[in-house]
C-alpha cells in the first residue's frame, strides 16, 4: 500500500495559547499526513515556504494566524507551489475570504483534501506582498501599538483598546497618487484586495481578489469621526458610501505623508515610510480554498469580536461542506 504524500505544515507556536495547543494536537493526531515545521523567528516562515517552493513542493500549508498566513505567501510568491490554510489565529481573514472553515481544523483540512484551487492577485507595498489588504496610518499605527502579549491574552479586544489609545494622536496628511493623475488627501489609507477587514466586516464591497485591482478607501477625517463613519458605513452597506470617505479602483498607486507613518500588511506592521508605492506583483497565489465560499453572518461579527467559548475543535461533530 503506497504511502500517503506527507503535507509541510508551517505551524507558530506563539499563536495564541488558547488556539495554539489545540492546533498541534489536531497536528499530531494527523502525523502521518503531515510534516510539522515549527518557526522560532520573525521571517522563518517565509523561508521555509521559499525552500520548499524552490525544491518543488506542490503543496505548503500554514497553520496560524494572518501573520504566519503572510510569511508563506511572502516565500511561496511566484511559484506555482499551492498554498493550504488551516485557520489558527484571532481573526483569520484571509481564511474568512476565501471560505475556507475556521471554526474547526478537521473541516479546513477536508477542503485541502479536496484540492480545488483558486487564483488570487498579489500586491506588494514597498516591496512587501499581500493577498487581503494594507493600511497606511490609523489602523496600522494600532496594529503598532498591540503587543503579541495583549492578543494573548486579550484577543481582538487588544486592537479596541489600542485603538482608543491612538485616537487622540495628530494624524499625517495624506496623498495619494493614481497612475491616471486623480489625487485624493486624507489622514489615512485603506487597501482592500479581498472585501474583509478585521474578521467579517466587508469594507470593500466591490473588491474582487482576482481582478487585478486594489479597492482604495481613503480617509478625510480622524480621531472619533474615523471610527463613528467607519461603523455608520457597514451600517448602511458600504464605507465608501460615507462623505468623509473617498473609494476608487487602481493597479496601482503611491502614498506620500509629511511624515514617516505606519504601515501594514495583511495586519502585520512593515515598519514608517513617507512614501510608501503599491504595485500589482503580476503574479498570481494559488490558494486550496471550496468551490463555493461559506456564507458568513453576524454570529460571525460578534464572534470575531468576543471569541466566545466554544467547544474544542476535537470535540466538535464533522459536518461536510
Amino acid at each position: 500500500m503506497e504511502t500517503p504524500h506527507r503535507y509541510p505544515v508551517i505551524f507558530n507556536p506563539k499563536a495564541r495559547s488558547q488556539k495554539g495547543g489545540r492546533v498541534l494536537r489536531f497536528l499530531m493526531s494527523h502525523a502521518n499526513r503531515f510534516a510539522l515545521f515549527a518557526t522560532n523567528h520573525a521571517g522563518e516562515a517565509r523561508e521555509l515556504a521559499a525552500r520548499f517552493a524552490a525544491a518543488g513542493e506542490p503543496v505548503v500549508i500554514a497553520a496560524g494566524g494572518d501573520g504566519t498566513l503572510n510569511e508563506v505567501v511572502s516565500g511561496l510568491a511566484g511559484s506555482r507551489t499551492l498554498l493550504g490554510v488551516l485557520p489558527a489565529g484571532t481573526m483569520n481573514v484571509f481564511a474568512r475570504e476565501m471560505g475556507i472553515p475556521f471554526d474547526t481544523l478537521e473541516r479546513a483540512f477536508q477542503v485541502i483534501e479536496r484540492g480545488f484551487v483558486r487564483e488570487v492577485d498579489l500586491f506588494e507595498a514597498n516591496g512587501s506582498p499581500f493577498v487581503q489588504m494594507a493600511g497606511v496610518g490609523f489602523d496600522a499605527m494600532v496594529i503598532e501599538e498591540t503587543s503579541w502579549e495583549a492578543k494573548k491574552k486579550l484577543g481582538p479586544l487588544a486592537y479596541l483598546l489600542a485603538a482608543v489609545k491612538v485616537l487622540g494622536e495628530t494624524p499625517p496628511k495624506i496623498e495619494v497618487i493614481c497612475p491616471d493623475g486623480r489625487r485624493e488627501e486624507g489622514v489615512a489609507v485603506l487597501a482592500g484586495n479581498g472585501s474583509l477587514y478585521g474578521g467579517q466586516f466587508k469594507f470593500f464591497r466591490n473588491a474582487n481578489n482576482n481582478d487585478s485591482k486594489l479597492d482604495v478607501l481613503v480617509y478625510k477625517e480622524a480621531g472619533y469621526r474615523l471610527v463613528l463613519d467607519s461603523l455608520r458605513g457597514l451600517a448602511f452597506g458600504g464605507i465608501d458610501l460615507v462623505a468623509s470617505t473617498s473609494c476608487f479602483q487602481t493597479e496601482s498607486f503611491i502614498v506620500r505623508a509629511d511624515r514617516e507613518v505606519p504601515v501594514e500588511v495583511d495586519g502585520e506592521w512593515i515598519g514608517r515610510f513617507s512614501e510608501v508605492r503599491f504595485v500589482d506583483t503580476s503574479n498570481r497565489l494559488r490558494v486550496i480554498a471550496p468551490e463555493e465560499p461559506l456564507a458568513g453572518g453576524f454570529s460571525d461579527v460578534v464572534r470575531s469580536l468576543l471569541q466566545w467559548p466554544r467547544r474544542p475543535t476535537e470535540l466538535q461533530t464533522t459536518r461536510s461542506l
